[in-house]
C-alpha cells in the first residue's frame, strides 16, 4: 500500500489498483499550497464528517474524478444537492465490500455539520480491510471506550489518529487510544494546520517512542509504504 499525505487529515491510499482519498481539504490549507489539487485522482472518497477542514475540496474532486463518495446518508443528500450523485451512504456499524476491500463505518466522538450549517449525521471513522491489512482511520475524535472494542475485534496494522488537541485528541490521549486499539504503528493527523492545533513534533515523537509506539508524521506531499 502506498500512502500520500496532503495535510490536515487528507490522505490518498493506493491499493489493489485503486485510489482512495480521505477527507479532502487541500486548497484552503496554507501548509499544502504546493499541492496541485487538480492533479489528484481518486476512485473512491471516504468522508468522515462534514466540517470544512475535511470537505473543502470534496465537491470539486468528486465531480472531476467521478469517484464514488462513501459517507453518511446526510452528507450524501448534501452532495446530491451540489450535483454529486455518485455516492454510497453508510451508517455506524455497517460494512460493505468495495473493489479495493471492506469498509466498516464506526463511531467517532465529534460534532458533525456541513460548511453551510447543514446537519451531517454522526461523525465517523472507518475500519478498512484490504490487501491483507487492517487499517483504522479514526476521523476527528476524542478518546473513547469504543476503541477498546475495536482493539478486541480487529488486529490493526496501522491506525490514523488525530494528535493536534483542542478539537480532537491530543498526544497523550492518542497514546492511550493506541493502547486501546492495540496498534503500535500510528500515523498522525489533524495537527499544525491552524494555531489551535500546533504541536511540538519532536515532543510528540518522543512521547510515542517512550510509550513503545511508533508515530509517523508524513511531510505534506510525501508518500510512504504502509
Amino acid at each position: 500500500m502506498n500512502l500520500t499525505y496532503f495535510g490536515q487529515s487528507c490522505f490518498l491510499l493506493e491499493t489493489a489498483g485503486k485510489k482512495i482519498l480521505f477527507d479532502p481539504f487541500i486548497t484552503p490549507n496554507e501548509l499544502a499550497k504546493d499541492i496541485d489539487v487538480n492533479s489528484i485522482e481518486a476512485d473512491f472518497i471516504l468522508v468522515s464528517h462534514g466540517h470544512e477542514d475535511h470537505t473543502a475540496d470534496l465537491v470539486d474532486i468528486a465531480k472531476r474524478t467521478g469517484a464514488l463518495v462513501i459517507c453518511s446518508f446526510e452528507i450524501m443528500i448534501w452532495l446530491n444537492n451540489k450535483g454529486v450523485t455518485n455516492c454510497h451512504p453508510m451508517n455506524l456499524g455497517g460494512q460493505r465490500n468495495f473493489d479495493f476491500g471492506k469498509v466498516k463505518m464506526v463511531f467517532a466522538a465529534h460534532s458533525n455539520s456541513l460548511p453551510d450549517g447543514t446537519y451531517g449525521g454522526t461523525a465517523a471513522g472507518f475500519i478498512i480491510e484490504a490487501a491483507d491489512k487492517t487499517l483504522y482511520y479514526s476521523g476527528d475524535t476524542a478518546l473513547m471506550q469504543e476503541m477498546k472494542l475495536f482493539g478486541d475485534m480487529y488486529h490493526f496494522d496501522t491506525a490514523f489518529l488525530p494528535i493536534g488537541d483542542n478539537f480532537t485528541m491530543g498526544i497523550e490521549d492518542a497514546i492511550m487510544a493506541s493502547k486501546f486499539i492495540k496498534c503500535s504503528n500510528i500515523i498522525g493527523m489533524h495537527y499544525d494546520t491552524f494555531g489551535y492545533i500546533k504541536i511540538d513534533k519532536n515532543e510528540a515523537l518522543a512521547k510515542f517512542d517512550n510509550a513503545g509506539l511508533r508515530l509517523t508524521l508524513i511531510d505534506i506531499g510525501s508518500s510512504v509504504e504502509i
